[in-house]
């Protein structure tokens, strides 16, 4: 699999920047497609052809049942918001659901407060889990999935950092959901959104935010790119607006990219079976952590994030690495 993710990474190039105050990204560009045929998460649930629920009426936090009705696979990416039901989750990896087939996913709450149906089923939002609660997320998901061969998160520190981050942007609710804090934002994430634009060939992004490298998607399918580039923009925008520095609205540099890249070519790769279709396969080293989706000989999806130096006080990190290491010895 190491020569499957070698080869992707050595035929793409990374394009011009494309900044708006402290929030810059560097397009990554590829002359080469997937051949891997699906459908996203939204178009599926546009078309009426998944379904995704509690697993049963009591309901279990880190688990939903998807049902895929079509004949063909459904792609959920990694982070992705799903709204209703008894609470608000993120999907806690990549999936591909196989056609006609029922899966119980890995999920994380982000609505701590509320424990009631308002639907039966799910629906999507444009919005995935903001970019450094997701970085602490993959790095929890690879612990778990190397240890107990479930892709789990620690969920009592996603609530901690949603309820640190919802109180510093002034977005606290009753239910102490995720969705508040975007929402309460709109009319910025909006302003950061005109600020960037696709180009041709692209599959993907590194982000930085005041002028460090926060993480980068990557995707095998340009099209899906395309289809889930205004949620992953505002992932890192609300992280940018969170960490808002003015000093470092001009200090996005290639060189940061291409090391960045780097690391993560030298970075260990351990691989499992995915919850879906595919080969799940995750990257670790001191300086980045992620994973990558390979289904088929191909990379459906690549998503890597920095552990250090993402331009957001080390404060941050450091408190939910220390809250995630007390839930691993207690």
């Amino acid at each position: 699999m190491r020569e499957i993710i070698t080869d992707y990474l050595d035929h793409i190039k990374t394009g011009r920047a494309q900044s708006y105050k402290n929030l810059a990204l560097f397009p990554i560009l590829s002359p080469h497609s997937a051949t891997v045929e699906y459908r996203t998460l939204d178009e599926a649930l546009a078309e009426h052809l998944i379904t995704i629920t509690e697993i049963d009426t009591n309901g279990s936090v880190p688990e939903l049942k998807v049902l895929n009705t079509s004949p063909g696979m459904v792609l959920i990416i990694d982070g992705e918001e799903l709204v209703g039901a008894k609470q608000n989750r993120i999907i806690n990896t990549t999936i591909i659901i196989q056609a006609r087939k029922e899966v119980i996913i890995p999920v994380s709450c982000v609505e701590q407060g509320r424990w009631s149906y308002t639907t039966p089923e799910f629906m999507s939002r444009e919005r995935i889990m903001p970019s450094r609660l997701r970085a602490m997320k993959s790095e929890q998901v690879r612990e778990s999935v190397r240890d107990t061969g479930e892709y789990r998160s620690h969920q009592g520190a996603i609530w901690h950092g949603l309820q640190d981050q919802a109180r510093r942007m002034a977005a606290e609710s009753p239910s102490m959901a995720m969705s508040h804090i975007y929402e309460k934002e709109t009319p910025s994430l909006q302003e950061y959104l005109k600020h960037f634009r696709i180009i041709d060939s692209q599959i993907g992004a590194v982000f930085m935010i005041n002028g460090e490298v926060a993480g980068m998607d990557l995707f095998g399918r340009p099209d899906t790119f395309a289809g889930i580039f205004p949620k992953l923009v505002q992932s890192y925008a609300i992280d940018a607006i969170d960490w808002y520095e003015s000093k470092q609205e001009t200090k996005a540099l290639k060189r940061h990219v291409t090391s960045f890249l780097k690391d993560t070519l030298v970075a260990s790769v351990e691989c499992h079976p995915s919850v879906g279709l595919g080969t799940d396969c995750r990257f670790d080293s001191k300086k980045i952590t992620g994973f990558a989706l390979i289904h088929d000989n191909q990379v459906i999806h690549l998503c890597v994030f920095a552990k250090h130096g993402t331009g957001i006080p080390t404060g941050f990190t450091s408190r939910m690495g220390r809250y995630s290491q007390r839930r691993r010895t207690h």
